[in-house]
């Protein structure tokens, strides 16, 4: 049995890895092949306000740190050979792994550093890749608190040094550290970092009250709630529909704060 993959279906996989090899699947699983590759290379994209326009950078990115999120290990792999042809450069692709580390941890993001390092040694990429830090040890927190501050408003100013005296310390680790050391980096500008942030949040779920916060941040930088919307729509495929959804009430909530 052959699949049926629609031809813009194809096109979108030839786009994303030429010469694609055909896969197993193909032979082991094509009624699944053929569901999955129509939905998400084609319906996905072509249908109308569900983000089909975003630019290719864009929505790798965005897949990328879903992929993240939810520990897609080995979707990942694949998607990240996709999103080097599609327009992500490897700086951009390790600055979304370095950023995990503060939203998902170490633990959860190695596998991944991995993987990216092995893609980019496959495609000869030399490595290390060109610095990309703006801090020192001495000014991180400085420049930390001022990303915190560009991103949520005035009100972050003093947040380093606030709360019970047994946990100030975390705030203080969130500014230098979260912010001080991975945001102000180079490679994504504060706009896509909160981007990406906001989809490691969505895809790996419990994090509602912080999702709604970057969400909020998110719309503060001009990435709007429509351009939210867009994204979690192409990551459906990836993130599934109870996160999608849990995603898109974070994101309604944090337009009716606004408003």
């Amino acid at each position: 049995m052959q699949p049926a993959i629609t031809d813009a279906a194809r096109a979108c996989r030839e786009r994303m890895s030429p010469g694609y090899a055909t896969s197993s699947f193909l032979e082991t699983d094509p009624e699944f092949v053929e569901r999955f590759d129509n939905f998400a290379f084609d319906e996905v994209l072509n249908a109308e306000g569900a983000g089909g326009d975003l630019d290719d950078r864009t929505r790798f990115m965005a897949i990328l740190a879903t992929l993240l999120g939810c520990q897609g290990i080995d979707a990942y792999r694949g998607f990240l050979h996709a999103a080097l042809e599609m327009g992500v450069t490897p700086v951009e692709a390790k600055e979304i792994v370095y950023q995990a580390t503060a939203y998902l941890g170490i633990g959860r993001v190695l596998p991944f550093l991995q993987a990216t390092n092995e893609v980019l040694a496959d495609r000869g990429v030399a490595l290390p890749l060109e610095p990309q830090a703006r801090t020192t040890p001495e000014t991180r927190l400085e420049a930390g608190i001022q990303a915190q501050v560009d991103i949520f408003g005035e009100d972050m100013r003093d947040f380093w040094q606030s709360g019970p005296e047994d946990r100030r310390h975390i705030n203080r680790w969130l500014a230098g550290n979260c912010f001080g050391d991975w945001y102000t980096r180079g490679g994504l500008d504060l706009a896509e970092r909160e981007m990406v942030t906001f989809c490691f949040l969505a895809a790996q779920g419990g994090c509602e009250s912080q999702l709604t916060s970057h969400a909020a941040a998110n719309m503060r930088l001009g990435n709007d709630q429509a351009f939210l919307v867009k994204v979690v729509s192409q990551c459906v495929p990836y993130l599934g529909y109870p996160r999608s959804l849990n995603a898109l009430c974070c994101v309604d909530e944090a337009a009716q704060q606004a408003e």
